[in-house]
């Protein structure tokens, strides 16, 4: 048999798109092109070239038997390729899977193509106008309860997939949450600078991400407060009001398989002239704080106000609205 390309569109086609995939992820990553493709790529073209390559012959196997393979098929070779990767030195990555599923169908539909071309009856796709003749002729001699069964069947079908691009495309949100943390001077979470002298300086640094899906303009607030724990209750003696900043920033996506990565990080300089036992308290706000009773200022006492309720909210972890840290800082004289 002589290369025909009405004979060999669904092989053509398989390496068409598995190759249009490619630089439509790499460069167009949001478009809905990916999902369209991506999907028929994973759940589909694998199981299918490789089908055609094992049984070229029609007599084989019939359409439905091979459809149905090709879904099988395809679910279990995909999961094969990623365990193979992981014992590359490529890893299970975005890149290298694209780029091992792409071989897989491209190798196997242009095998399966010179497999059909040598053999005597092999399977040939069907053909648009032929299917569009048998289906009005099979149509014409149902009966009207059998041909209202197909035209349910056929919606069914459809809204079907169309309701698996949709959840496809549009994803469901995951949790969502802020990272609020603070790092030694080496970059990591220990050696605090916490035992100080008056007017000795602690260097540290405060991080933030978002992960609200939205964007977010954060507002932190850092007292240093003297309390103490009776019956159950939180007793604060002193909280001075230090300093504040806000900053906004837009959703950014858990990177959860690969590296941890930062998105907002500000180094951050404290000393103070008050000696004795303290909390340095680092409270994060979602857009608004709650107003103080007051305009404030470096080493304001804020103690007997209405922002006492501040630190009794972070001792007790009972306002959703807010993240807040602590370190136990110590300040002697020098």
């Amino acid at each position: 048999m002589r290369f025909e390309w009405g004979k060999f569109w669904d092989l053509v086609a398989i390496v068409f798109f598995s190759l249009i995939l490619i630089p439509t992820i790499q460069f167009m990553p949001d478009n809905l092109l990916r999902i369209v493709i991506g999907l028929p790529f994973i759940l589909f073209f694998p199981g299918y070239s490789l089908i055609s390559l094992l049984f070229p012959s029609k007599q084989s196997l019939d359409t439905i038997e091979r459809i149905a393979l090709s879904f099988g098929l395809s679910i279990a070779i995909t999961p094969l390729i990623g365990l193979g990767l992981n014992y590359t030195p490529f890893g299970i990555r975005l890149e290298p899977i694209l780029a091992s599923i792409s071989a897989f169908n491209i190798i196997c539909s242009i095998g399966s193509m010179k497999r059909r071309i040598d053999t005597k009856d092999p399977f040939l796709p069907f053909q648009l106008s032929q299917a569009q003749d048998l289906i009005k002729t099979t149509f014409k001699q149902e009966n009207k309860i059998d041909r209202a069964l197909n035209i349910i069947l056929a919606i069914a079908i459809a809204a079907s997939l169309i309701t698996l691009v949709y959840v496809v495309a549009v994803p469901k949100q995951g949790e969502k949450f802020t990272e609020f943390y603070i790092l030694g001077p080496g970059g990591k979470a220990s050696d605090y600078p916490t035992n100080l002298t008056v007017g000795q300086e602690g260097n540290i640094t405060i991080g933030i991400a978002n992960h609200e899906y939205r964007t977010v303009a954060y507002y932190v607030e850092l007292w240093l407060v003297n309390a103490s724990f009776v019956d159950n209750q939180t007793i604060i003696h002193h909280m001075y009001w230090y300093d504040n900043f806000t900053v906004t920033l837009e959703h950014t996506s858990p990177n959860v398989g690969g590296n941890w990565t930062k998105q907002y990080e500000r180094p951050y300089t404290y000393s103070f002239d008050n000696t004795g036992q303290f909390k340095l308290w680092f409270l994060l706000f979602d857009a608004n704080a709650p107003t103080l009773p007051s305009a404030p200022e470096r080493m304001k006492d804020f103690v007997g106000t209405s922002a006492e309720q501040r630190i009794v909210d972070a001792v007790e972890g009972s306002n959703v609205d807010m993240l807040s840290l602590n370190l136990n800082m110590r300040v002697s004289a020098p």
